[in-house]
């Protein structure tokens, strides 16, 4: 279809301010059985409030075990959020077209947000919870940026410090996210650092290590638990975290119908699970009600095979062993990612929510290598304009093949897809790409084992 002498490349269908969600959707009161217990590192026992009180406000501890199927996403939350949301929904006419084929394709667009990615749904809500408590200060770790540039906003937004430790691999590929973060007032360095006991150790076994997920939560970690006046902050993972990105999900609902659309296939990239599940609940409760049946697939890379190659069993989120241990896919706490670009999904482990679903098969999961997912994503950006961020790279690659897939068959299909972000920021991996120099990364199962040997046995 033709504007003049433009091709139309997507069709934007936009929900109306007044139609903005005004709750987070709680996925646990309506699974066919509840996700097992955080534990205590120590007794092995089921972790309590108390337990969790060095770490957290107590508005989001009870929020983290809450049975409420939805809560009420408080008016200050609300009145941020009005700067980018409802975000676009997109119909990728585009891509239809270069694809060819009966597929129609749906993309949620997340990277309209102020540090372009969808990690700000959480992080706004989490600066103001912690506000409210009073706390002056936040502690976080951040793979590619993402979360570390959000939670910067986030706490700008109520007068809070933030410091952030960023993977040493992501923060030298990506210099310009420490220039956000300083922007919005944020600290940040480069994790392991010689700022925490934990990472002047970790420097000391492997100088040259490029870090990982896992070492700098327990850096974050141990800033807030050893100092009375600091509060830590995650970006995925846990169960508080994935509801607040559920706007996401009730938006893309309204936006479906709008259009008179029901997916086929839902698809999102997979780290630690906060962009997939954002999407992702809100569908799954209309399937569990009996009202469409969309396959449902998580998308991570081979570097990081949680879903697809982690073993289901207790282990630490960090890697000193700090944190409560939590039933989820993973690698082993110990295991470092190689450095691939997509940073956000350098993580040994998988978000114990959508751990208990793929055990539920409510969810599926593939694992691509990254020369591929930027293969697509340059195809993708040449007919739909935007060139997505490394992480959903994965989404769009998936999202394609499944388009292909129906071409193949003939079969009629609709596709939606998270588009967390763009990659405005992440131009270095691109440029890498585009001279030839990524290079794709599969562990060897013995690595993955030697990791894994170092996991806690917990009975039961």
């Amino acid at each position: 279809m033709k504007r003049g002498r433009f091709l139309i490349m997507a069709t934007k269908i936009i929900l109306p301010e007044a139609e903005l969600p005004t709750k987070w959707y709680n996925i646990v009161p309506d699974l066919p059985s509840p996700p097992p217990a955080f534990l205590h590192p120590g007794t092995h026992e089921p972790v309590g409030p108390d337990d969790l009180a060095p770490l957290f406000p107590m508005d989001l501890i009870l929020q983290e075990v809450s049975q409420d199927r939805f809560l009420d996403i408080p008016d200050e939350v609300l009145e941020i959020y009005r700067m980018w949301r409802p975000s676009p929904l997109y119909r990728a006419h585009g891509l239809e077209r270069m694809i060819g084929g009966p597929a129609r394709i749906y993309y949620k667009y997340e990277g309209v947000s102020p540090v372009g990615s969808h990690k700000p749904n959480t992080a706004v809500a989490q600066a103001f919870y912690n506000a409210k408590a009073g706390v002056k200060k936040l502690s976080t770790e951040t793979g590619a940026g993402q979360w570390g540039s959000a939670l910067a906003f986030a706490c700008a937004m109520f007068g809070m410090e933030c410091e952030v430790y960023q993977v040493r691999a992501s923060y030298d590929q990506k210099p310009y996210r420490k220039a956000i973060i300083e922007s919005y007032g944020g600290v940040i360095y480069p994790s392991p650092s010689t700022n925490t006991q934990y990472g002047r150790k970790v420097l000391e076994e492997d100088p040259d290590t490029p870090g990982s997920l896992g070492i700098a939560i327990s850096e974050a970690v141990e800033v807030a638990a050893t100092n009375e006046d600091v509060k830590y902050s995650l970006g995925s993972v846990l169960n508080h975290v994935l509801m607040h990105q559920t706007i996401i999900g009730e938006e893309a609902l309204k936006q479906m119908a709008m259009v008179e659309e029901t997916p086929d296939v839902i698809i999102g990239c997979i780290g630690g699970g906060s962009n997939f599940s954002g999407l992702v609940f809100p569908f799954i409760r209309e399937k569990l009600a009996g009202k469409m049946e969309p396959v449902i697939r998580a998308v991570e890379p081979a570097a990081a095979p949680s879903l697809t190659k982690g073993s289901y069993q207790y282990d630490f989120g960090d890697t000193a062993g700090m944190t409560p241990l939590v039933k989820m896919h993973t690698l082993g706490h110990p295991f470092v990612p190689e450095p691939i670009h997509a940073g956000g999904l350098r993580y040994h482990g998988m978000a114990p929510l959508v751990s208990h679903l793929r055990q539920l098969d409510l969810i599926e999961a593939v694992a691509l290598n990254q020369t591929e997912t930027f293969t697509k994503a340059i195809e993708f950006a040449r007919v739909e304009g935007i060139i997505p961020g490394p992480e959903p790279t994965h989404a769009v690659a998936e999202a394609m093949n499944e388009a292909e897939r129906a071409k193949e068959s003939g079969e009629e299909k609709v596709i939606l897809f998270n588009l967390c972000g763009h990659g405005h920021f992440d131009m270095g991996a691109y440029q890498a790409f585009l001279g030839g120099e990524l290079e794709d990364y599969e562990h060897p199962e013995e690595r993955i084992q030697q990791a894994m040997a170092r996991v806690p046995v917990v009975a039961g």
